[in-house]
């Protein structure tokens, strides 16, 4: 039993390319592992997946004939198109989330009772799980998902010993081809659509109830997550005014009086209407600033871009010059004139040095005032929208007030009805509310700021978060100009001693000259 680490890996990587015949990709006496393509790590003994995080070009891996309990591991591999865990001992499938490009999955002969949590895998082509523990057929019927998928093998399986086992995965997966390494030909298709035509039916039938089902609910999400990005989530429909009654007592017992239903209807109306308009305005004002800043990254690429070409142009004039300029301090005999050769060499490096961080800093200065641009155009368009919002606000704790005033009103004639008539017949919850004016005017206001509380808690929220994202795209935008910018310039000086390096060592190599 071998633990999977780095030692093996490096191991198996000399041995396969040795193999192979292909030259290693060695740096500072080390192997590349994030420009492996292929690793083969079958019959080791491995008992766990571990230490793959930086095999991210990494297109094909052998981990069959081992000992694996475990599908792990996996999650960095985003380059996979071929995973081979046969002869282990895995129960479950599982960890293959973010291999989204894998084609072949081979999973045979291990100890795996249910296909599942395969999702993602939208390219595979060919699957195999041959001599595992699958022991029911309609468990098969998830593969129908697979619409790339043409070669299944599931020989050894409980199920493959079913009757009408071929018959059946010919019917629920028309696009396969072969089935247990063998051909399947049109008239043993269709004869199974026709002997399962019904079931083919209901099964398409649930197919589709469900992707209509999927279809809705990642609109609802993506609707939640526009309105969210807006800053005016839960601003459709009466989610506010209901937010403002939740776990309030005293207001359910005052809604129950005749009198009070009407006005809380009508009170329900307007604050819906304040909150789509609301909702509207912000989801107009969220279009603009995506414009806004869709148009400031467009301008951002094309000055990148200008600055790259501008920069290829010098090199490869330099670099054009630089040889001739070489080529005739080789063809110097006199030491001297070497040396005068070489201090001009130098100098036009640190031209070329100096010009291309003076093209730096052009692009710095632009880059700098777009950003203030787009800081200035943000910020007024967040100012203008916080500033409506505020406004619409103010109009529901006014709607609120209003409504406080009335029910304050009924209130008190409610409390001197219930004094002139002991005798009548009234509701106990009505009874023991209005006995005592004190007890009704209380309700009233610990009600009536709860709701202004709410009103003014979604304002916050939304004025919190719309600055919170103005002041973090802009952050963040200089944060990332800033590195790239000393990327950049780094890239800039180490060319340059890396050309000094090299006029360096010609001379050495030639007069033993010191540069």
């Amino acid at each position: 039993m071998f633990q999977m680490d780095e030692q093996i890996l490096r191991k198996a990587i000399v041995e396969q390319t040795a193999e192979d015949h292909v030259t290693l990709i060695v740096k500072a006496g080390d192997i590349y592992f994030q420009e492996t393509l292929k690793l083969r790590l079958e019959c080791r003994n491995i008992l766990m997946i571990d230490h793959l995080w930086e095999f991210t070009s990494l297109a094909r891996l052998d981990l069959n004939n081992n000992i694996i309990e475990k599908i792990e591991g996996l999650d960095r591999l985003i380059s996979l198109t071929w995973l081979n865990l046969s002869f282990n001992r895995i129960e479950k499938i599982e960890g293959l989330v973010s291999l989204r490009k894998l084609q072949v999955l081979n999973l045979s002969n291990n100890r795996i009772s249910v296909i599942e949590n395969m999702d993602t895998l939208e390219k595979l082509t060919h699957f195999l799980i041959a001599n595992n523990l699958l022991g029911q057929l309609d468990n098969v019927l998830y593969l129908r998902k697979f619409k790339n998928l043409f070669t299944v093998n599931l020989r050894g399986n409980p199920v493959s010993k079913e009757d009408g086992y071929k018959s059946s995965i010919a019917a629920y997966l028309p696009n396969l081809v072969c089935l247990d390494y063998r051909l399947l030909d049109e008239k043993t298709k269709n004869e199974a659509s026709i002997k399962y035509r019904h079931v083919l039916d209901e099964v398409k039938r649930a197919e589709l109830e469900t992707q209509q089902a999927d279809e809705f609910k990642q609109s609802q999400e993506a609707e939640v997550k526009l309105h969210t990005d807006a800053f005016v989530e839960l601003l459709n429909g009466s989610h506010l005014f209901q937010s403002m009654l939740k776990d309030d007592s005293e207001a359910e017992t005052l809604h129950c009086v005749p009198e009070v239903a009407p006005l809380l209807q009508t009170f329900e109306q307007q604050m819906v209407e304040l909150c789509m308009q609301l909702l509207e305005t912000g989801l107009a004002e969220h279009k603009r600033r995506e414009t806004e800043v869709n148009s400031f990254f467009s301008g951002q690429n094309e000055a990148v871009t200008r600055y790259q070409r501008e920069a290829s142009q010098i090199l490869a004039h330099f670099e054009q010059q630089h040889k001739g300029r070489i080529v005739e301090l080789q063809q110097l005999s006199k030491k001297d004139l070497v040396m005068v050769k070489i201090n001009h060499c130098k100098e036009e490096i640190n031209q070329l040095c100096n010009s291309l961080l003076a093209l730096e800093c052009h692009l710095i200065s632009q880059l700098e005032d777009s950003i203030k641009k787009l800081d200035i155009n943000i910020s007024d368009m967040i100012g203008n929208f916080i500033k409506t919002a505020q406004g619409t606000f103010v109009q529901c704790q006014d709607l609120e007030n209003e409504y406080h005033e009335k029910v304050q009103v009924i209130a008190a004639t409610r409390e001197n009805v219930a004094e002139d008539n002991q005798d009548e017949d009234m509701p106990d919850r009505d009874e023991m509310l209005f006995v005592d004016k004190d007890t009704v005017m209380d309700a009233l206001d610990n009600s009536h700021k709860n709701h202004l509380w709410k009103i003014k808690d979604r304002e916050t929220q939304l004025i919190t978060r719309a600055d919170a994202w103005k002041v973090a795209l802009v952050e963040g935008i200089q944060d990332k100009e800033l590195k790239q910018s000393r990327t950049r310039i780094s890239d800039i000086y180490r060319y340059a001693d890396h050309l000094l390096e090299q006029l360096k060592g010609l001379s050495v190599k030639r007069f033993c000259l010191k540069v």
